[in-house]
């Protein structure tokens, strides 16, 4: 009986601990989406995508990378449905990542910079393939303008944004580990 408790009590914090990344996610794309400043946007995305992985697990940094994107666009914060599946994807390569590399024991410094260079590195690879070379030139077919903006988004500023949200990330992860432990 003990057991069935604990695993409950376990659950119920996993699904406390996912919902609060992404309703974190969520406001933090609503708040600075009218700066209209990709940068501070993806950002921290970002940061969060790498938070909920580090602190909530592998399972909690995928589903917070695979909802985040599909609710962004229900409350009009994202990009076209089409490049949804591809912002999924992307997201999910820098949380595997830093999953199955932030965690090693290597080193923690070495296995986090690892995490942030190669995650940052895998989701940008992601996105501008996804976005950049398949959904704008043959799945949208929008006016040259329009998709020389959408694809520029898509590829190097994913990059940056990985690597700021990643960095920021390891500046506070510290902090929000020893909270989460304290309790």
């Amino acid at each position: 009986m003990s057991g069935k408790v604990i695993n409950n009590r376990s659950r119920i914090l996993w699904i406390t601990r996912t919902a609060i990344f992404i309703a974190l996610l969520i406001v933090m794309q609503a708040a600075t989406a009218p700066l209209g400043n990709t940068l501070i946007t993806g950002s921290l995305v970002n940061m969060m995508l790498v938070i909920s992985v580090m602190l909530g697990g592998l399972w909690s940094g995928a589903a917070v990378s695979l909802l985040s994107p599909v609710l962004a666009r229900f409350f009009g914060i994202g990009p076209f449905w089409v490049i949804v599946p591809f912002i999924m994807l992307g997201n999910l390569a820098l949380v595997l990542v830093w999953h199955f590399i932030g965690n090693q024991d290597f080193g923690r410094r070495l296995a986090y910079i690892a995490a942030l260079v190669l995650g940052a590195a895998a989701k940008f690879l992601v996105l501008h393939v996804g976005v950049a070379e398949i959904a704008v030139p043959i799945i949208l077919e929008l006016p040259e303008p329009q998709a020389t903006v959408i694809s520029t988004i898509f590829s190097v500023p994913q990059l940056v944004t990985a690597l700021i949200g990643g960095g920021i990330a390891l500046i506070v992860l510290p902090i929000l580990k020893k909270a989460v432990m304290e309790r």
